[in-house]
């Protein structure tokens, strides 16, 4: 069974950072590509930022410039380094990844449990 768990979220101010972690475990082949979702109140979830096993990444035109994802293939983690962040970041922060099993099969269903990231002053 594939866990995510994630780490690092809190209360900052407008301008601050912050940095969330998600760490996977189980049995499974490969983690084909990781990534950080959010959803605001109200709002549906949206993509973040993804990365592939490789190190190509992606982000979503609002966090541009502003953060960076990187990943630790070793030890099977994910980052997100949120710098610049804005009151409009504020959301519950989910970590996603796709996964292929020993027995071939394909999913990008796993979710971690989500963290709060708020942006306060």
């Amino acid at each position: 069974q594939v866990q995510l768990v994630e780490s690092g979220g809190g209360l900052v101010q407008p301008g601050g950072s912050l940095r969330l972690s998600c760490a996977a475990s189980g049995s499974f082949f490969s983690i084909v590509v990781m990534g950080w979702y959010r959803q605001a109140p109200g709002k549906q979830r949206e993509l973040v930022a993804g990365i592939t096993g490789g190190g190509s990444a992606n982000y979503a035109e609002s966090v541009k410039g502003r953060f960076t994802i990187s990943r630790d293939n070793a030890k099977k983690t994910v980052y997100l380094q949120m710098n610049s962040l804005k009151y409009e970041d504020t959301a519950v922060y989910y970590c996603n990844a796709a996964i292929l099993s020993y027995s071939g099969s394909y999913s990008s269903n796993y979710w971690g449990q989500g963290t709060q990231v708020t942006v306060s002053s």
